[in-house]
């Protein structure tokens, strides 16, 4: 089994721990921040941004919610940039251009608006409009995972693991997976069941690893329902049941896991190699 890194976040509106929206912006009806916008509250565009983004409340408006998020990041609310960044990264609104998107990400992260780090990081790490850069990665993954952002904590524990930016360290690893795991990030849940698994970082224990599976799996990580598929299909921490791993197959199938449906398809007929 891979490890599954994540990539880029884009800011959401709901509670995922992304965007910091203050929760009286969020408690606001679309007129209500639009008025408070107006007004030059910055916080209030960053959030009527959001919705324009999603098209929540309102018509779904790219070119709006760019003009929003560049009206907040102008006025102070640097959540507002990070979004922006995001923008010009992907060409959401506005022609693409990894050099503005690098701008904002940094000016973010610099006023503490995490996900602009772990979004820097994330290009740092894949060499996007920067030069491949693994130690800057992880500086920046790693304010990003200090300032509470589960997804770096996940990124993170795979560059100890891979030894990208630092050198190999699995009880590092361990460390920053069980944290984003308790973030729930179900990813890192994953990883650190394959870690028990396979004894890697610490001592092999496959009834931990099958928690852990059925932890992510429950919150829709598509890797952990797979594994746990493979604990019931050969009874490995849980009482072998083909029934069972065919749940957890099908689970895995249904959020588009291409393992889990081979799995699937090969138990129910029958035809799944031994191992």
């Amino acid at each position: 089994m891979t490890l599954r890194t994540v990539c880029l976040a884009l800011l959401v509106v709901s509670g995922m721990g992304l965007t910091e929206v203050p929760l009286t912006d969020a408690a606001e009806s679309p007129k209500q921040l639009e008025a408070a916008c107006e007004k030059g509250k910055a916080t209030a565009c960053a959030s009527l941004g959001d919705l324009y983004s999603f098209g929540t409340g309102v018509k779904q408006d790219d070119s709006h919610a760019v003009e929003l998020y560049r009206r907040a990041c102008n006025g102070g609310a640097l959540r507002g940039c990070a979004a922006l960044g995001f923008t010009y990264q992907n060409g959401i609104g506005v022609v693409r251009d990894n050099q503005q998107a690098i701008s904002l990400y940094q000016k973010a992260c610099e006023g503490a608006v995490f996900i602009g780090c772990y979004n820097l990081g994330v290009m740092h790490r894949d060499g996007n409009d920067v030069p491949s850069d693994p130690v800057e990665a992880v500086k920046l993954f790693r304010q990003a995972c200090s300032g509470g952002l589960a997804e770096s904590c996940l990124n993170l524990g795979v560059m100890y693991q891979k030894g990208r930016g630092v050198q190999p360290d699995v009880v590092e690893a361990i460390k920053f997976y069980r944290q984003a795991c308790d973030r729930r990030d179900m990813q890192g849940c994953s990883n650190l069941g394959l870690m028990y698994e396979e004894g890697q970082g610490v001592k092999k224990d496959i009834f931990q690893a099958a928690a852990f599976y059925k932890k992510s799996c429950d919150g829709g990580e598509a890797g952990g329902c797979y594994n746990l598929g493979r604990m019931y299909e050969y009874g490995k921490g849980v009482k072998q049941e083909n029934a069972d791993a065919l749940t957890y197959y099908g689970k895995a199938c249904d959020l588009k896991d291409e393992d889990g449906c081979v799995a699937y398809a090969q138990v129910k007929t029958g035809r799944r190699p031994g191992r």
